[in-house]
């Protein structure tokens, strides 16, 4: 499913615009760099916001990320044209402008009040970077840092050239995120409506409605990674202490805003669409001449080895592939993914797609495509003799049949093709353990084949 058209094209003529680039201000423990976003937002409220804000993720096998590594994107200037609504902030609503006006915001007046709003709002712990700039990095920057580890300097260096204005608080990290998410060009992208809590219920239970969600997801075919069916539980709604109080994506702009109106929960203090280039499979990186550490590949193997269990409920498969031999790993979140594991078999050929990690070495699996199947026999029983039609005894491990009676001999038992659970096609752990960039089969017009909950083919 590919984007290509409509409000967010970079290759569009906008007229004169800054871009603002914002990443790493959150932590494992709490805050959201796309809150701060909305609190940019609010600050800028003298300026108009082109285009959607972006929510760019980056690598996700990056060692250092905090959740889901995404940076943030504002496009600001003077708006002319159509508008639309892409949010509320405490009852106000923001709207974006298609194209801009010849006017050019002060961009050093920018980064002074936007470092202020980043030192009220970030995490302890975080190493905020806010870059703005007339021009954005080359596109190249983008998928280096989607597919790989970018160092600080290459990123610099990329800004520098772009003639970009630099914030850095302590180490100022995010500068790496905060260029590589400007330098996005938008080619498949979905959108993602986050709405935020009242500040005062941070940190406590959320309440959402689960079977509105579940009616959301039924009535909004154009949403995804929001209601897992086969487990019947929500997974739009975060778990950690952050201001968000859910994240609806969809393909369509308008049917996702709808869909998120639709929705049962407590009183939202905000809300923003966000244009994004999350399940759209970016990082993986195809038909690599070597792999590294620390990055996504999508693989082919054939299956060397049975499945096997190792401690904390996790899976590991062995595959013969072009790289040599590959550890698989299916971890213990992604559920009954795991049993595809299970029934498969040496000689079966594989497409897998996931990160490969550095300790342990494997390739943590985020979907699979099953190419062909092994055909496996099963000894059903000794063979027949053909003289007295009697069963016949085993001689020895490996040594074949004789017929006591009459003395005739077989080499082998009766067998019968073993029917297979696992069957050709693709498939993904349930909704909760994917991955914010990785594809959905659903965005792919792809359905799993067999439910693994109860082996049922559907």
């Amino acid at each position: 499913m590919i984007r290509s058209g409509g409000w967010d094209l970079y290759k569009r003529k906008l007229g004169t615009i800054v871009f603002i680039g914002i990443d790493d201000t959150d932590s494992h423990t709490g805050n959201c760099t796309s809150y701060l976003m909305t609190e940019m937002i609010r600050e800028l409220s003298d300026m108009d916001i082109i285009g959607n804000p972006r929510l760019v993720r980056l690598n996700p096998a990056v060692p250092w990320k905090t959740r889901g590594n995404g940076s943030l994107v504002l496009r600001v200037g003077k708006g002319q044209g159509m508008k639309k609504r892409i949010g509320m902030i405490e009852g106000n609503e923001i709207c974006c402008f298609r194209t801009a006006e010849d006017w050019e915001p002060d961009e050093d007046e920018i980064i002074k009040r936007l470092t202020l709003v980043i030192e009220r709002n970030r995490s302890d712990d975080s190493d905020p970077g806010l870059v703005v700039s007339k021009r954005k990095p080359p596109a190249s920057l983008y998928w280096e840092g989607v597919r790989k580890i970018i160092e600080k300097d290459v990123a610099v260096g990329e800004l520098e050239k772009a003639g970009a204005k630099i914030s850095e608080i302590w180490c100022g990290r995010g500068v790496i995120g905060a260029a590589c998410g400007m330098a996005w060009e938008p080619d498949d992208s979905t959108y993602e409506v986050i709405a935020y809590r009242e500040k005062r219920r941070w940190g406590t239970e959320r309440e959402t409605d689960a079977s509105s969600i579940m009616e959301m997801d039924a009535m909004f075919p154009g949403t995804f990674n929001s209601w897992e069916e086969r487990g019947k539980k929500v997974a739009m709604v975060p778990s950690t202490p952050c201001p968000v109080l859910f994240g609806l994506r969809g393909d369509d702009e308008n049917e996702t805003i709808r869909a998120a109106m639709h929705l049962r929960t407590e009183t939202a203090d905000r809300w923003m669409t966000f244009l994004t280039n999350q399940g759209t499979d970016d990082h993986m990186i195809r038909n690599a001449e070597k792999i590294t550490e620390n990055s996504s590949y999508e693989i082919e193997g054939t299956v060397s080895t049975y499945a096997r269990h190792i401690r904390g409920g996790h899976t590991l498969l062995e595959i013969s592939t072009v790289y040599g031999t590959m550890t698989c790993a299916a971890y213990e979140p992604s559920k009954e993914f795991r049993m595809l594991f299970d029934n498969l078999a040496p000689g079966d050929r594989i497409c897998v797609l996931g990160e490969l990690r550095d300790m342990p070495r494997t390739l943590n699996v985020e979907k699979m495509k099953v190419i062909s199947l092994a055909e496996r026999q099963t000894k059903t029983s000794n063979p027949v003799c053909g003289v007295c039609g009697k069963r016949m005894q085993s001689v020895g491990k490996d040594k074949g049949y004789r017929c006591r009676e009459c003395r005739t001999r077989s080499k082998a038992p009766v067998m019968r093709k073993e029917t297979r659970w696992a069957v050709p096609g693709w498939y993904e752990p349930p909704t909760s353990a994917r991955r914010h960039l990785s594809k959905p089969l659903k965005r792919m017009g792809e359905e799993q084949k067999v439910e693994f909950v109860n082996r049922r083919i559907v």
